[in-house]
């Protein structure tokens, strides 16, 4: 009933039936994508720390400093965590289409 699904989608649907669990883990999703959250607060840190390129910046005291590294951190974690949540759920949404079609006799 299924000879008309694309290999890829049946290898897809074979994966995303072993894997569909470690997927959700929220550790996974930060290992996945703590990369590009970094590189989004990358130009922050860079301001902060190389503040002297422009003389009317206020001045930040080391408290302040720890701040903004903390908020930097949180805004990496958070756009990897949102990021895997995303992910997971188009995954998830494709599985159930193709799931569908099979169910249906569409295919």
């Amino acid at each position: 009933m299924h000879q008309q699904l694309s290999k890829e989608d049946l290898d897809f649907m074979k994966w995303w039936e072993g894997n569909r669990d470690a997927e959700k883990k929220w550790d996974r999703s930060i290992l996945k994508g703590i990369g590009m959250g970094f590189m989004l607060s990358f130009p922050i840190l860079l301001a902060v720390l190389f503040r002297g390129w422009y003389k009317r910046m206020p001045f930040i005291s080391g408290t302040q400093l720890i701040f903004i590294l903390l908020a930097c951190m949180m805004i990496s974690v958070f756009y990897a965590l949102f990021r895997g949540r995303i992910n997971w759920e188009a995954k998830e949404e494709r599985f159930t289409q193709l799931k569908n079609k099979i169910n249906n006799g569409k295919v």
